[in-house]
């Protein structure tokens, strides 16, 4: 990669980092492109330069997010250990849930105020994308290797259960009496969620997990 190549990356990436704390702090509606641009250290132009507009840039935050929510789930095969798999998607979402907890709520305002900037995208990318993924666990059931049960359903509890954390993050903090959420918080939390979901599909981790 050419120096000029690794610029236009950097200020590509630092761009998507102001956008993600202004759209988190303030939403779409009251974030701007002037405040992004002050937040990343960059003139107003240079985000229009990458991004054209700021629904674009909205999207792009959002679709960064999911990428990064599922990207482990991605790489599944037929071959692997479904126990396993569960296993890492749900402590790997938990971990971006404790870390990240402002993109999930984001992402969480969007879906429940109508999807109105990310309708098409749900349907037209992440939907193959889901399909693709119910396939699977129903390729798992069908190979015996996890018990039936509706495919679907165990993705979208694995998503509702771990983002939960971050999406009622004031809550969570309030009820259980503290500041933060800990590391050990996040490998409680996790040995729970995990241990619960696996045991509902019929699943164990083997001792060399």
């Amino acid at each position: 990669m050419s120096k000029r190549q690794n610029n236009r990356e950097e200020v590509f990436v630092k761009i998507l980092d102001a956008a993600e704390i202004e759209f988190g702090l303030k939403g779409y509606n009251g974030a701007s492109l002037q405040h992004i641009a002050e937040r990343a250290g960059l003139p107003k132009p240079n985000i229009i330069y990458y991004f054209q507009s700021k629904e674009n840039l909205y999207k792009q935050v959002l679709d960064q997010t999911l990428m990064g929510w599922n990207d482990l789930f991605d790489k599944a095969t037929l071959d692997d250990d479904p126990a396993h798999v569960l296993d890492s998607f749900i402590r790997v979402k938990l971990k971006q849930s404790f870390e990240k907890g402002r993109t999930s709520r984001l992402f969480a305002m969007e879906v429940i105020g109508g999807a109105l900037h990310i309708g098409d995208y749900l349907k037209e990318e992440l939907r193959p994308w889901f399909m693709s993924r119910v396939a699977l666990l129903q390729g798992w059931m069908d190979a015996g290797k996890m018990r039936q049960c509706d495919p679907a359903s165990v993705i979208f509890m694995i998503w509702a259960t771990t983002q939960h954390y971050a999406d009622f993050e004031a809550q969570v903090l309030a009820l259980n009496g503290i500041d933060t959420l800990s590391d050990d918080d996040l490998k409680r939390v996790g040995d729970t969620v995990s241990a619960i979901i696996l045991a509902g599909c019929g699943l164990r981790l083997s001792d060399a997990h």
